[in-house]
């Protein structure tokens, strides 16, 4: 044989195959898919239904507070919470129901 005989054989190789066919790729990619957006909207309506609560809780604290909210109050709560020296515990970020005010 001719050296460049053997050239052409070895150029004749098919190219290797891919190892999976598109319908398993679009069926893997349902089986992430749906358990995907079953978490989202589970997390997505517990998240709803604690805002919900924590609204609910906040308004009912409010309305409570409202009514006791005299000046002689204040200045006792100023005066029992030393909130000239460690400041307003209502402004704490650990007051969870306060964030939306």
């Amino acid at each position: 044989m001719q050296p460049s005989m053997r050239m052409h054989v070895a150029l004749r190789v098919p190219p290797p195959t891919a190892s999976f066919s598109p319908k398993s790729g679009a069926l893997a990619s349902k089986k992430v898919l749906l358990p995907t957006l079953a978490w989202l909207g589970a997390t997505w309506a517990v998240g709803l239904y604690v805002s919900k609560q924590l609204h609910q809780k906040s308004d009912t604290f409010d309305r409570i507070f409202a009514q006791q909210n005299t000046p002689e109050v204040e200045e006792a709560r100023k005066r029992d919470l030393s909130v000239e020296t460690y400041g307003d515990p209502r402004n704490s970020l650990l007051n969870i129901l306060g964030w939306t005010k």
